[in-house]
């Protein structure tokens, strides 16, 4: 009778190996660790003096920073932002990142402005046209500012916000890092940065070249992507010493050398 007993660490080893598998990747796991950490920050409402948890508010605007502090993207929500920005930045889920318009792993930073005074109004009240007035006028409100803000003048959105129809003031808001030191460390290195960046630009190009496009939102990230991708090539480039640190000599001297 064939004795059996060798297999089972070879089983056992397997079983490890598969439940290893199921489990996110370590950055992946993080950024889910840091979104929730985020979304459990407490907001002061300044009206009531209230204090909620930033993730449970309905309806409000976000924006989306990157490691130099660079705004990058700014969208707004009539659901709790906790669900519309976990679905930005942790899942397919969202035209941003499926055409990867926006990389969620170049995002260190987010700022939300809710607007409590809305938390209530739903599609059918009476008050949803006002409470939507109001938030197409802080998207404007706060796009238009980030914009100005950039150094490239650019902010990554497909579409520019439609113009206000009221006349409001920007309400306070929270920000918060979503990263822990490990991986900011280990994200952040300007190398690592320029592949992803470089990633994004490749496949953004692809899927303009695939799709029929109506209009210039696209291109225009695209132009976004590859200019800031460019600037960061250039600071990586000065601070190993520019110029002064290029080698000297025949391009083909070491094929020379190896062929002899």
């Amino acid at each position: 009778m064939a004795n059996h007993t060798d297999d089972k660490p070879s089983v056992r080893s397997s079983e490890v190996a598969a439940a290893a598998t199921r489990k996110p990747p370590l950055e992946t796991e993080e950024l889910r660790r840091g979104l929730q950490r985020f979304f459990r920050e407490t907001f002061h409402e300044s009206d009531t003096g209230a204090k909620r948890a930033v993730g449970s508010f309905k309806w409000g605007v976000y924006a989306f920073y990157d490691y130099d502090g660079e705004p990058i993207y700014v969208g707004q929500t009539k659901e709790k932002l906790s669900g519309r920005v976990g679905r930005h930045l942790t899942n397919q889920r969202t035209d941003a990142v499926a055409m990867s318009v926006l990389d969620p792993f170049e995002v260190a930073d987010i700022e939300v402005w809710p607007l409590p005074e809305f938390e209530g109004v739903g599609s059918k009240h009476p008050d949803f046209k006002t409470a939507k007035a109001h938030l197409d006028a802080l998207e404007h409100l706060i796009f238009s500012r980030l914009r100005k803000q950039s150094r490239f003048g650019v902010i990554l959105n497909e579409k520019d916000p439609p113009a206000p129809t009221v006349e409001i003031d920007e309400p306070p808001s929270f920000r918060g890092t979503i990263l822990n030191d490990q991986i900011r460390e280990l994200r952040g290195h300007p190398d690592s940065r320029l592949a992803r960046r470089a990633l994004t630009v490749s496949k953004l190009a692809q899927v303009i070249s695939e799709r029929e496009l109506k209009g210039l939102g696209l291109r225009r990230v695209l132009l976004a992507q590859a200019t800031r991708m460019r600037w960061l090539a250039e600071q990586r480039f000065i601070a190993l010493g520019g110029e002064a640190g290029v080698e000297v000599g025949s391009e083909d001297e070491d094929d020379a050398a190896d062929s002899e």
